[in-house]
């Protein structure tokens, strides 16, 4: 009889642990030791976004990326782009984090309101009404010598 339990209960347990493992998919590439994105169920998680160079690093100088708002902008055309890659857009994003670095440029001050510039053309636009939950915090540096942005995003499909 309380073999039988067992056995019930490791069943039970085998089955429920099943499908939930079935509905996580990693979206990623050979190139990256991080993956891009992760689907757990109907929830994408962005990893990380930084932006894009304006200009490329050469001859031992970092890479130019431009002012807080112009990265911002990358980085958010970035997380776009993953985002319609999986069949979602902006107004799908339930909860944003965002990674700013003191511009040089303005004496090493968080410069938000370059921020906001650029993250008002993406939410609660009348085109796009939905607003994220969002953290912004200032870090001492980022990954990329010379970004000033990282975006990580949550978004939920229905």
């Amino acid at each position: 009889m309380l073999k039988s339990l067992y056995l019930a209960i490791a069943t039970g347990l085998v089955l429920g642990v099943l499908p939930a493992a079935a509905q996580v998919k990693h979206i990623q590439s050979e190139r990256s030791p991080i993956a891009t994105a992760v689907w757990a169920g109907n929830t994408l998680y962005v990893s990380g976004q930084l932006p894009n160079p304006m200009t490329p690093a050469a001859d031992g100088k970092p890479a130019v990326y431009g002012n807080t708002q112009q990265q911002a902008q990358s980085a958010l055309e970035k997380i776009d782009a993953i985002l319609k890659e999986q069949g979602l857009g902006m107004g799908h994003v339930v909860k944003m984090q965002v990674f700013l670095v003191g511009d040089p440029g303005l004496g090493n001050r968080l410069d938000f309101a370059g921020l906001q510039a650029s993250y008002t053309k993406w939410f609660g636009t009348k085109e796009q009404p939905n607003k994220p939950a969002r953290s912004a915090m200032q870090v001492a540096a980022l990954a990329a010598a010379g970004a000033l942005v990282e975006i990580e995003v949550v978004a939920y499909k229905p």
